[in-house]
């Protein structure tokens, strides 16, 4: 049977964010804008032009496809498209049934890269968000794994089901699971348990997205791809929903311009931690695991400390490295616009 929550705990829960969103939606706003920026004052280093060109083409104004591309790199916090269903009723939802939050919180759960593992069950060198694999477990990991212990995917009509029944409301193993898997290893019996489930990398949803913008253009699903800016918030590397998460990203938000985490002159550097796509390059998981690998390596810090001056030093990392990640996003996008 569920084990339930203590009261305690359940307080604690009710004022918490979890699972938690990763970057705030101003966040995620901001590193577009700045990305693009960074392209238009250094003509020269990217492919501005022809991203400009390309807009153009498309019938947008520079103004009007940054904002549709921003907004489109914040959207996937809110897909509705991620049901987990209880052990004992069968019921699906989109969301904890504690606290105030969003219809989407469960998709958070495809948003992370976990560094602290190898290589998962699918085959991808680094797996996505995995109870029973995260080598740190803060207390929002822990709340959330007590309420949905042996709680399932949603597989449809006639998959798993609980005691009572099966309330299934969107099959997200045969919809969203599949999107992200991209020829790797599943089977329903992955997504029996929530304490034991293998969720596929944030790389993964990324290159479905970005796949889909190779196949027919569209500002948004480059947008959705460039979600993938999580990578450099490394709560999302270090696959920890709790562990001070939602405190660092307010933080970030709140000091993102007084701080200067945006400083070109950092994002110049950045730029060189990464390899170029290639002209013709299909694949952008390369580049996005090493933006990973850059916030497992040099983020950590934040998980154990609320230290402005801590916070200061990776801000001035992760959020330039985000923004230089972009860039190489759409100095290969802009050849396909």
């Amino acid at each position: 049977m569920k084990t339930r929550l203590t009261a305690a705990a359940l307080l604690l829960a009710t004022f918490a964010c979890a699972p938690a969103q990763a970057w705030h939606a101003e966040t995620h706003r901001r590193i577009v804008l700045d990305a693009i920026n960074y392209m238009k004052t250094h003509p020269g280093s990217t492919n501005y032009a022809v991203l400009a060109a390309g807009v153009a083409r498309a019938g947008y104004t520079m103004d009007e496809f940054s904002k549709v591309l921003a907004q489109s790199a914040i959207d996937p916090d809110d897909f509705a498209d991620t049901f987990i269903c209880g052990a004992t009723t069968g019921n699906c939802q989109g969301a904890p049934l504690w606290g105030t939050i969003k219809a989407g919180a469960y998709s958070s759960y495809w948003h992370f890269q976990n560094h602290t593992s190898g290589p998962d069950v699918h085959g991808n060198p680094w797996g996505g968000y995995n109870y029973s694999k995260n080598a740190v477990h803060g207390d929002i990991d822990n709340i959330a794994a007590a309420w949905l212990v042996n709680d399932h995917l949603d597989d449809g009509p006639g998959g798993m089901n609980g005691w009572f029944g099966d309330g299934t409301k969107y099959n997200t193993y045969g919809i969203t699971e599949a999107n992200y898997r991209l020829g790797g290893y599943s089977t329903k019996a992955m997504y029996q348990d929530f304490q034991n489930m293998p969720f596929q990398p944030i790389d993964n949803l990324a290159q479905h997205f970005f796949q889909r913008f190779l196949n027919a253009p569209a500002v948004q699903t480059l947008g959705f791809a460039l979600h993938s800016t999580d990578l450099l918030q490394p709560h999302h590397t270090w696959s920890t929903s709790g562990s001070n998460h939602t405190g660092w990203e307010e933080w970030a938000e709140s000091y993102y311009y007084s701080e200067g985490l945006n400083d070109p002159a950092l994002v110049t550097t950045a730029m060189a931690t990464f390899t170029p796509m290639a002209a013709t390059q299909l694949d952008l998981r390369p580049l996005l695991r090493q933006g990973g690998s850059y916030s497992y390596a040099n983020g950590g810090a934040v998980l154990s400390s609320t230290d402005h001056t801590v916070r200061r030093t990776v801000g001035r990392k992760m959020i330039p490295h985000a923004i230089a990640m972009v860039v190489h996003v759409l100095n290969r996008a802009a050849l396909r616009l």
